[in-house]
C-alpha cells in the first residue's frame, strides 16, 4: 500500500480549524454519531522516562493552536513546567507522574474535516506502570517514543508488549534526532530485532542524529517524495517554519545527506519496510517518524499520521464477550481516579472513555457495580489544570466527572441494558511498608486520606486483623508511589505520616482455603486488599519456592506483570 500522506498546505485558524486559499472557511464539520466516531482519534504516548513524551504532548498542542507556546522542564530553575504536568512533584523533578488526558481539535492539510484528539499522556518511570496499564485500557492507538540515541529501553519494552497484549496498533516516532544518536536504519533493525516489530518509515531524517535538518517524506516503492526542511526557533517555543522542495531542489540544496536519504529509503522499500495499513492495524507493523519534540520537527508529520491512519473509536467487548459497538446506547468505562487537581477546591475527578452512544452533560446513567443512578452535571475536559464544560461527547472521547467518589478505574458507566466492561487488573506488587499518622490527633484526615488514594489507584492497600488499621500496609510497584503517598497526604490532608518499609519482596493472590496454612509459614504473611483479592507476601522468591514445594496444593496465583 502506498504509504504516501498527502500534506497540502492551508493556513488555519487559531483553532486550528482550515481556511481556503481565499480566506474563507471550509465546508463545515459533519454531525452525527457516525460522523463523531469516524473523526475521533484516541492514543497514549508511551516510552521509557527522559524520552520526551511530556514534551511532545506539549508540542502536540502547540500544533494544534491549544497553546501559544511551549515550555520544557529539564530540573532547572527558571525552565517552564509543560502544561500536562500539574503536580507539585512533576513540576520539581521534570517527571510525569500521573496520566493526564487533553482533547484538542486538528483539521488535516487539505481535509475539511475537524479531527478529535483525545491524547493521553503517561507516566514514563517504571514506578507508574500501573497507571500507564491503565490509560492502555482506554486507547484505540499508542505512540511510542524512543529515543534516538538510547533506542529501545526496558520500560519501553514492558508497555509495547502491554500494546500487543491488548492488540492496540503502535505508531513510532524516534525522537531527540537534534542531538547526537545512533544511525537510523540502526535503530530500525533494533526494533525489528527486539520486539519483532516490523518498522515502516513513512520519513526519513535528511542529516545524521545531532544534524537534523529536515524529513525526506517516502513516496511508493520507497522514491523520495518531498523534502520538509524546518527551520529552528528560539528555545522550540513556537511551531518551526516549514519549507518544501522537491528532491531535485533537494539534492541541489542538501548535497550527500540528501542523497544518503533517498539511497536509505529505497533500500528499506527493497526489503518490505513500506507502509501496508492492515498489517499495521493488526500489530505487526509500525509507522515511523523521526523527530526532535523539543525543537518542534516532525510533530505536525506525527499529528497528520494519527488523523490518517490511527483507527477511529471501535467496539469493545464486555464481561460476556459480546462486543458493544459504537452506536449502541451510552456506556463508558471509568480508566483513572484523580483528586487534588484542583487545590481550591480538593474534589475528584473520573476520567471516563466513552465506548458507546452519545454522552450529554446531566444526564442520569447507571453505575453498573453498585446499580445505582449517577447523575452528570459537572462534566469537563482537562487541559492539565484547566478545565472546559463538556455538554456533548462522543466515543473515543475522555470526560472527567466532577466529585464522583463511587467511581474507581475499571467500573462501568451505562444507560438502558445493562452493560458491564472486564475490570482493570492490578500491577503485581514488589515494594511494600506500613505508613501512620505521626500525630494520633489527625486519624481521621490520616484515613480519609488512605480511603481516597487507594479509591483512585494511587498504592494498592492492604488489610488483615493482626495489623489493625491504624497502620495499613502499602503495596507499590515502585517505591516513588510512596512518596507520592506522603507527598499528598501533607500537601491535601495537612496530614504528617512516617513510612515504615517490611521485609517483603512479592505477593501472589491465593484464596480463603489457603490463608491459614500461609500464615503459619514463616517469612510470609497474608492480607485482603480493598477489592476483596486475598494477597500472601514473601520475603523472597526462595521462600514462594520452597512454600510452593512443600504445600503444593495451596492456591499461589502469579498477578498481572509479575517480575519474577
Amino acid at each position: 500500500m502506498d504509504a504516501t500522506i498527502r500534506l497540502d498546505r492551508l493556513p488555519t485558524t487559531a483553532k486550528g480549524s482550515a481556511l481556503s486559499e481565499s480566506g474563507e472557511n471550509v465546508a463545515p464539520t459533519p454531525r452525527g454519531l457516525p460522523a463523531e466516531v469516524a473523526r475521533r482519534r484516541t492514543f497514549a504516548v508511551i516510552s521509557h522516562p527522559d524520552a520526551g513524551k511530556s514534551t511532545l504532548t506539549e508540542a502536540l498542542a502547540l500544533h494544534a493552536r491549544m497553546i501559544s507556546e511551549a515550555g520544557a522542564i529539564h530540573g532547572k530553575a527558571g525552565r517552564k513546567s509543560t502544561v500536562s504536568d500539574w503536580m507539585e512533584m512533576e513540576k520539581a523533578r521534570g517527571i510525569s507522574v500521573s496520566s493526564t488526558a487533553l482533547q484538542f481539535n486538528y483539521r488535516a492539510a487539505g481535509s475539511d474535516v475537524d479531527n478529535v484528539i483525545n491524547l493521553v499522556d503517561t507516566p514514563g518511570h517504571s514506578d507508574f506502570s500501573e497507571d500507564t496499564y491503565r490509560v492502555l485500557t482506554a486507547v484505540d492507538a499508542a505512540v511510542m517514543l524512543i529515543d534516538a540515541a538510547k533506542g529501545l529501553e526496558p520500560q519501553t519494552l514492558k508497555l509495547f508488549q502491554v500494546c500487543r497484549h491488548r492488540g492496540i496498533p503502535v505508531i513510532t516516532v524516534i525522537n531527540k534526532w537534534d542531538r547526537p544518536g545512533q544511525a537510523p536504519l540502526e535503530l530500525l533493525d533494533e526494533i525489528s530485532e527486539r520486539i519483532g516489530l516490523t518498522p515502516t518509515p513513512l520519513f526519513l531524517p535528511v542529516g545524521i542524529a545531532g544534524d537534523f535538518r529536515g524529513l525526506l517524506r517516502r513516496g511508493p516503492e520507497g522514491a523520495a517524495d518531498e523534502y520538509i526542511h524546518f527551520t529552528r526557533t528560539a528555545g522550540g517555543a513556537t511551531i518551526a517554519p516549514e519549507e518544501s522542495l522537491t528532491p531535485a531542489e533537494a539534492e541541489a540544496r542538501e548535497g550527500e545527506p540528501w542523497i544518503t536519504a533517498a539511497e536509505e529509503s529505497e533500500l528499506l522499500s527493497a526489503t518490505g519496510q513500506d507502509h501496508d495499513q492492515e498489517m499495521f492495524l493488526a500489530g505487526q507493523t509500525s509507522p515511523v517518524i523521526y523527530a526532535s519534540a523539543m525543537l518542534n520537527f516532525g510533530v505536525r508529520q506525527l499529528l497528520e499520521t494519527l488523523v490518517s491512519l490511527a483507527p477511529a473509536p471501535g467496539a469493545r467487548a464486555d464481561v460476556a464477550g459480546k462486543d458493544r459497538v459504537t452506536g449502541d446506547p451510552f456506556s463508558a468505562v471509568v480508566f483513572k481516579v484523580q483528586a487534588g487537581m484542583d487545590t481550591a477546591h480538593r474534589d475528584r475527578l473520573a476520567f471516563m472513555r466513552i465506548v458507546s452512544g452519545e454522552f450529554e452533560r446531566g444526564m442520569v446513567v447507571t453505575h453498573a457495580q453498585t446499580g445505582r443512578p449517577f447523575a452528570t452535571k459537572y462534566a469537563l475536559t482537562v487541559f492539565g489544570r484547566e478545565r472546559t464544560t463538556v455538554d456533548t461527547a462522543y466515543p473515543g472521547d475522555v470526560v472527567g466527572l466532577v466529585n464522583a467518589t463511587a467511581l474507581a478505574p475499571g467500573h462501568t458507566l451505562f444507560v438502558d441494558k445493562k452493560v458491564e466492561f472486564p475490570p482493570i487488573p492490578s500491577f503485581a506488587p514488589e515494594h511494600f511498608a506500613t505508613l501512620r499518622a505521626q500525630s494520633a490527633g489527625k486519624y481521621k484526615q490520616f484515613r480519609k486520606a488512605i480511603d481516597q488514594l487507594d479509591s483512585e489507584g494511587v498504592v494498592q492497600v492492604l488489610r488483615n486483623d493482626a495489623r489493625g488499621d491504624a497502620s495499613p500496609v502499602l503495596a507499590a510497584v515502585g517505591p516513588m508511589q510512596f512518596e507520592v503517598v506522603t507527598a499528598r497526604m501533607q500537601a491535601e490532608f495537612n496530614v504528617e505520616t512516617q513510612l515504615d518499609f517490611l521485609p517483603f519482596t512479592l505477593a501472589r493472590r491465593t484464596d480463603a482455603e489457603s490463608a491459614p496454612e500461609l500464615d503459619r509459614q514463616r517469612g510470609v504473611e497474608v492480607f485482603t486488599r480493598t477489592d476483596g483479592a486475598i494477597l500472601a507476601l514473601f520475603s523472597d522468591k526462595w521462600r514462594l519456592q520452597y512454600i510452593e514445594k512443600e504445600h503444593p496444593k495451596l492456591t499461589l496465583e502469579p498477578l498481572v506483570a509479575t517480575a519474577d
